[in-house]
């Protein structure tokens, strides 16, 4: 276990609770009683019972205990990941190239340059006077991490009025370790440079000052930092752990569980994705069945594929709800003076002809569902139909299950969902003031409505989507989106953008 991570988890469940306010200590319940209750009815047979017609205090006093009995993904399973493949890591290695050459011209070009070139009676005698970085290449070695391997020619001054071709060779292995943060770390294991001469003279004396030059031209000096010669330092690794907006007030972050595995597909990282709701992360059901990243293709032509379970999609609208994103207020384009035409009861009720109001609420969180090429989200719903304002007088209250198809796609780093059409739907009466209403009165009345409308909320919700796992200034393009049953595949290239001045780079 990762100190760091596993603190992360420790969290006091009062506190969950307490995010809400005592006001809505009652709601917190209503939301996660979907997932308390087959635990709460092995270790506290009669608590969700005594809930109806508890006060509000009791309510309070009832949430922190089941707060206790939730689930809060203690047992630290992933439900996302990435696999950067070897095609990823050359592209990783081109982009650095130029950067490569930036850093070891500041480092070398100089006067005396004093970090490579020791003090000696004569400094001012040996300058390093240009940096080309020829070669610079990332391959992975099974089990164990990377290779990093950069050729740089270097035009040395050793005397005045000659000047003399050197090939500085840096061979150095890589891993990545998890800081007690929770943080992914670049490490150095091994590092040899070398210092050779890259053109022979024909007379000896330019051998003799070859050596002598490799005996002055302190190469050692690179190692301690090598890794700082790559464009994704540890600065950017930590990014990945950054918190990332989903609503105003809801926030995503991906926690490595490991360092990552180093095989012949890639590297493949394991990630948990925690959710924070008013800044306090809040406890998220546990997935039935634990998800594992899928194997690897043999020979993927992108630089990334990232994985996506079921779990992680029910979980992130686990977290709207909780952020309280998807409270519904549907205008109706029927009045109480054209329903009351339907139900004679209502004329009782309503002595003017009013606007009639839905308000949509979930009675169990939306759930997730993936089949082989398909999405779809299920919505269990309570609508409260009812006119006036600001208090809304409810007549009548219907069970509403549907079915939304989901289109996913992804734009820079953000995966974007969108509900289409209705698929399936039923309904039936939970509560009524004006008497018994037939099913099919009620499709009548409600249905189209819903059907409209209730997509077109939802879209609005998610219409920023999610930001995906990933590293600081990289963007991803030439995205493949798969659909699999319990989880999704992306895809991707990676892409470093434009800066100032500079051409975005591509591949």
């Amino acid at each position: 276990m990762i100190p760091g991570v596993n603190r992360l988890q420790r969290r006091n469940p009062a506190q969950n609770v307490n995010i809400f306010g005592p006001d809505n200590c009652g709601k917190y319940l209503h939301q996660v009683s979907p997932f308390i209750e087959l635990r709460s009815r092995k270790e506290a047979p009669n608590v969700i019972e005594d809930i109806q017609g508890a006060d509000t205090a009791t309510l309070c006093a009832l949430s922190i205990f089941l707060s206790l009995l939730v689930p809060a993904q203690a047992t630290r399973s992933p439900d996302c990941g990435g696999i950067l493949t070897p095609s990823g890591l050359s592209y990783l290695a081109q982009v650095s190239k130029p950067h490569t050459e930036n850093v070891l011209r500041q480092d070398l070009v100089a006067p005396t340059a004093p970090d490579l070139l020791p003090s000696s009676p004569e400094p001012s005698r040996k300058q390093i006077n240009s940096v080309k970085v020829t070669e610079l290449s990332l391959s992975l070695i099974p089990d164990a991490g990377l290779r990093l391997s950069i050729d740089v020619d270097l035009d040395v001054t050793p005397a005045p009025s000659s000047n003399k071709a050197m090939r500085l060779s840096i061979l150095a292995d890589l891993h990545l370790e998890m800081t007690p943060e929770g943080n992914l770390k670049l490490v150095t294991s091994a590092c040899k440079p070398t210092l050779e001469e890259q053109q022979s003279t024909e007379d000896t004396e330019s051998k003799s000052s070859s050596s002598d030059m490799d005996k002055e031209i302190n190469v050692n000096k690179i190692c301690p930092e090598v890794s700082k010669l790559l464009l994704f330092p540890n600065e950017q690794l930590m990014s990945l752990t950054a918190q990332f907006p989903v609503t105003p007030n809801c926030q995503v972050q991906y926690l490595p569980l490991a360092a990552p595995v180093f095989s012949e597909q890639g590297v493949t990282i394991s990630l948990q994705t925690t959710f924070q709701v008013a800044g306090m992360a809040i406890p998220l059901p546990v997935s039935p069945v634990p998800f594992s990243m899928p194997e690897p293709a043999s020979s993927s032509p992108s630089h990334l594929t990232l994985a996506l379970s079921e779990h992680f999609y029910t979980s992130l609208f686990f977290a709207l709800e909780m952020a309280g994103a998807f409270n519904m207020t549907i205008p109706s384009p029927l009045t109480t003076a054209a329903m009351a035409q339907k139900i004679t009861q209502m004329g009782s009720l309503f002595q003017e002809d009013v606007p009639v109001t839905l308000q949509a609420v979930f009675r169990s969180s939306p759930r997730m569902v993936l089949e082989e090429g398909k999405a779809a989200l299920k919505l269990f719903l309570t609508v409260h139909v009812g006119a006036g304002s600001p208090v809304l007088q409810s007549f009548v209250s219907v069970h509403v299950d549907m079915s939304a198809e989901l289109l996913l796609s992804v734009a820079d780093t953000r995966m974007t969902i969108s509900a289409a059409a209705i698929e399936d739907n039923d309904l039936s009466l939970a509560a009524s003031n004006v008497g018994p209403v037939p099913a099919a009165l009620l499709e009548e009345l409600l249905l189209p409505t819903l059907r409209a409308e209730v997509p077109a909320q939802l879209n609005e919700v998610l219409s920023e989507g999610v930001i995906l796992p990933h590293i600081s200034n990289f963007t991803y393009t030439n995205v493949n989106i798969v659909i699999h049953k319990d989880y999704v595949l992306v895809s991707c290239d990676l892409q470093l953008p434009a800066r100032a001045g500079e051409q975005s780079t591509m591949v």
